[in-house]
């Protein structure tokens, strides 16, 4: 199997809400959605005692996309609430402008747009975005690679 590169994303208890919405843009199913009252107490490394409050969050749930997986868990009172930087983003690459248009307009409601789906200096069909819950996002489509004129 060939190494790859998966973006694991972690919300502060609304981690199911997102993944439920990312499926509604990309379609497909979870392979795994578990909450951490599924965790066996002490189990390599595990939680020790799970709170009521994080027992319904979500522990690791998985959306494959294309050849990629999209991962993603909630925090917890062990690991305290993430704080949400821009130091990351999700690139999805896509095969059509059509596609591109339908995955950014479809992850960008409700959310903030930087840069609209526009034909850049590069040669893409580009654009960038934060999403409802926080989570940065670019779209790209290469309009000169071959077969894309």
């Amino acid at each position: 199997m060939a190494t790859s590169v998966n973006p694991y994303l972690i919300f502060n208890g609304n981690c199911e809400e997102a993944f439920l919405f990312y499926k509604s843009v990309f379609g497909g199913e979870f392979p795994y959605i578990g909450k951490f009252k599924d965790m066996p107490a002490g189990e390599d490394g595990g939680c020790a005692q799970i709170s009521e409050k994080d027992a319904n969050r979500v522990m690791h749930v998985s959306l494959p996309i294309g050849n990629t997986i999209l991962m993603g868990s909630d925090s917890n009172d062990q690991s305290g609430d993430v704080v949400f930087g821009g130091n990351f983003s999700v690139s999805i690459n896509v095969e059509s402008a059509a596609e591109g248009d339908r995955i950014f307009n479809g992850l960008s409601a409700g959310g903030t747009i930087y840069m609209p789906m526009n034909k850049t200096f590069w040669g893409a069909y580009f654009g960038m975005f934060k999403d409802k819950f926080g989570i940065s996002w670019m779209v790209n489509f290469d309009e000169n690679q071959p077969g894309n004129n």
